[in-house]
């Protein structure tokens, strides 16, 4: 299985892993963009962005890279840095399918992505996907699953994805919403010719939205991956925007409050990968401080009191504007 090569990382760093939602497309719902980014979003702008980003991850042993056919050109901007670095050859890709980007690179669209689990949008998402990555795409997941969704049920398409997974392509999904749990249990169970389909679930999980923890537990323990993506809450748990709980933190261990928050996730023995999801290159090297802090338990019992209902997280978090 291609994604296991991620076991054998042996820097500090190898739980981290790098997004490139936020630099991928000049539109998302990530507070502070305005700052990170500023008014220059073109192509060229945001691909300049994505290769620092890429060159300082790699540099510090990040080797886990995460993109997705919505993220605008993210997949593109990886393919190209790749391919640009012909001896860089043990970076892990993971991309996803299931959302079609929309906003034909405008930070004010009506609509910026559209949702379709169909096997139809699969075929022509994978070809898109095959085209720009080739064989460095090692884990292709189903995109932000819910119970309702219609890749829990549809048996031609479990059908083409298990003959991915019989080609050496890891197959996985991700989650997203109130009930995040229940779609991962329902992922457990499907099933091809017997043997489970998914290897890999990514899921939001950070001290505001807690609430898949056990589910992604029980993920792990039947032998799949465990990739945790949102753990800064889209930037609600950054330094200008954090509860008063994880700046006190923070002020104890010395550094970020993005650290500290991912640091939370961390402490979890089923977590495989937490992303960073960083805009800047000074973003990425405070995340990556993440391992380093030595959280206490009086300090994770503090941290665990910012725990929100998961409806009104996932309100609040559908309310975020995309800036």
């Amino acid at each position: 299985m291609p994604f296991a090569r991620l076991a054998h990382a042996t820097t500090p760093t190898c739980h981290i892993g790098l997004g490139l939602a936020a630099v991928g497309r000049p539109g998302y719902i990530n507070l502070g963009r305005e700052d990170d980014l500023g008014a220059d979003r073109s192509v060229e702008a945001l691909r300049t962005r994505t290769f620092e980003l890429l060159d300082a991850a790699y540099a510090q042993g990040v080797r886990y890279v995460d993109v997705a056919r919505s993220y605008g050109r993210s997949e593109e901007f990886l393919a190209d840095w790749l391919n640009a670095r012909p001896d860089v050859d043990d970076v892990v890709v993971g991309s996803k399918w299931g959302y079609t980007y929309t906003a034909d690179w405008s930070t004010d669209a009506e609509k910026h992505e559209v949702k379709d689990h169909g096997l139809a949008t699969y075929e022509r998402q994978r070809a898109e996907t095959d085209a720009l990555l080739g064989d460095r795409l090692d884990l292709y997941q189903i995109h932000s699953v819910t119970p309702d969704s219609p890749a829990l049920t549809d048996k031609d398409l479990h059908a083409r994805l298990a003959e991915a997974a019989a080609q050496g392509l890891t197959v996985g999904f991700s989650t997203s919403g109130p009930a995040q749990a229940d779609a991962i249990r329902a992922a457990l169970a499907v099933t091809v010719d017997g043997e489970p389909l998914f290897r890999t679930v990514q899921s939001t999980y950070n001290a505001l939205e807690p609430s898949a923890g056990p589910a992604l537990a029980e993920a792990h323990d039947a032998g799949l991956t465990v990739i945790v993506k949102e753990g800064m809450a889209n930037g609600r748990l950054a330094a200008t925007h954090a509860p008063q709980v994880l700046q006190a933190v923070a002020e104890e261990a010395s550094l970020g409050c993005d650290a500290v928050a991912l640091a939370w996730i961390l402490r979890r023995p089923w977590v495989g990968l937490v992303l960073s999801g960083a805009a800047t290159v000074p973003q990425l090297f405070s995340n990556l401080h993440a391992p380093a802090v030595d959280l206490d338990v009086d300090q994770m019992t503090r941290l665990a009191t910012l725990a929100e209902d998961p409806g009104a997280y996932w309100e609040r978090r559908g309310q975020l504007p995309w800036h």
